[in-house]
């Protein structure tokens, strides 16, 4: 059954977001939308797209969008935010959020396999971000980065991840700088391990792997999609006009402790 916008916080707004056809994007997407955005999606497979977008209908989204493509194309990402602009008008919030990931050791992954890491978390926020400035409403313009806790704690089997999130963090503060006169707000979301996620999946693939993921965490449970869209929606608000260049960290403490050994949990998971 569709429901109705719970508010009109983000009315008639336009929020463009990579990675929004599954996971924490589209979790993002759903509540901006439930709160009156319109939202446009970018995402590789037009399969997982048309789904989303059918999912957004049902919750009362007024016609949602969705562009396929990749944001390591900056031609890609450019075409499909004028589009976006051409369908909607500017843009009010930008929401990167496209990621990539497996687990590997050092020693076992390639140089190919580490570059397409850093290429679609840290260059297609590079790339979605610099393509999307022409087309930001300015000032009250907001850009929102999905980074991970992989960014200020070492994990164990993720150095491709743990680089390209540190980029992310530090770009966004680079961005906050250089484009906060234009009055464009910059902030970075950090989530730990989020439930009914591709990267949890793949990272804690069985209920032994998950087990050990959670007991790292001091509130004693995975994140979920609603976590981290409660706080995106705070950041992308009004509530929030006075923040930029902020790192916001959802990961129900887990950071707290330490370094990870990631892969002596996905191992036991895989035995």
């Amino acid at each position: 059954m569709a429901s109705t916008f719970q508010s009109d916080l983000l009315c008639d707004r336009v929020a463009f977001l990579t990675g929004g056809s599954s996971g924490i994007g589209l979790g993002i997407a759903r509540r901006f939308a439930e709160y009156g955005a319109k939202v446009a999606l970018f995402g590789r497979s037009q399969q997982r797209l048309d789904g989303a977008l059918a999912g957004l209908r049902e919750i009362g989204a007024t016609a949602p969008a969705g562009y396929a493509g990749d944001v390591r194309s900056y031609e890609a990402i450019q075409d499909a935010l004028g589009r976006a602009r051409a369908t909607f008008g500017e843009i009010d919030i930008l929401v990167c959020a496209a990621a990539g990931n497996f687990p590997a050791p050092v020693l076992g992954m390639s140089a190919n396999g580490f570059k397409a890491v850093i290429d679609i978390d840290l260059l297609g926020t590079f790339n979605t971000c610099r393509a999307a400035h022409e087309h930001l409403r300015k000032p009250g313009a907001v850009i929102l980065n999905i980074s991970a806790n992989h960014a200020h704690i070492p994990y164990a089997m993720q150095a491709h991840v743990c680089a390209a999130k540190s980029g992310i963090d530090i770009l966004s503060k680079v961005l906050a700088l250089e484009w906060g006169p234009a009055g464009i707000r910059v902030n970075c979301i950090t989530p730990g391990p989020i439930d009914e996620t591709e990267g949890m999946r793949r990272l804690a693939p069985t209920e032994e792997s998950r087990r050990r993921v959670i007991q790292a965490v001091p509130l004693g449970r995975m994140g979920t999609k609603d976590d981290i869209a409660g706080l995106a929606l705070f950041l992308c608000s009004d509530a929030a006009s006075y923040i930029t260049g902020g790192i916001y960290v959802c990961d129900g403490g887990q950071s707290l402790s330490g370094a990870r050994d990631l892969g002596a949990a996905w191992e036991a998971g895989r035995r």
